[in-house]
């Protein structure tokens, strides 16, 4: 089975067992967590689409661990002016693994 789900305003290409980096989910490590934004799930050759969400349909995952993205840099110049700024960021995220993808007809 394949879903595609909504986290943090992004979304995802999932099947069970997968580990992806999600936006920074407000659980511990070790807590499972349902996301019932599901957008798309496919079966075999059926396939249900939500407008814009499905019902009854859930992502149910694990959060393993959290951290810290790769830092994006942000330089600003303006030329003839000294103008210069620079800055940094990390993103925090959370690491989860798909445990299971509930249907609505189950």
């Amino acid at each position: 089975m394949y879903a595609v789900f909504e986290s943090g305003g992004l979304q995802f290409n999932v099947e069970v067992g997968a580990i992806l980096k999600v936006p920074c989910l407000s659980v511990k490590p070790g807590d499972k967590v349902s996301i019932d934004k599901v957008l798309l799930l496919k079966d075999g050759e059926s396939s249900l689409v939500g407008k814009p969400y499905l019902n009854s349909a859930m992502v149910e995952a694990e959060v393993l661990n959290e951290g810290l993205a790769n830092k994006v840099t942000i330089y600003k110049f303006k030329k003839r002016t000294k103008y210069r700024r620079h800055v940094g960021h990390r993103q925090k995220y959370s690491e989860i693994k798909i445990i299971k993808i509930v249907s609505p007809s189950n």
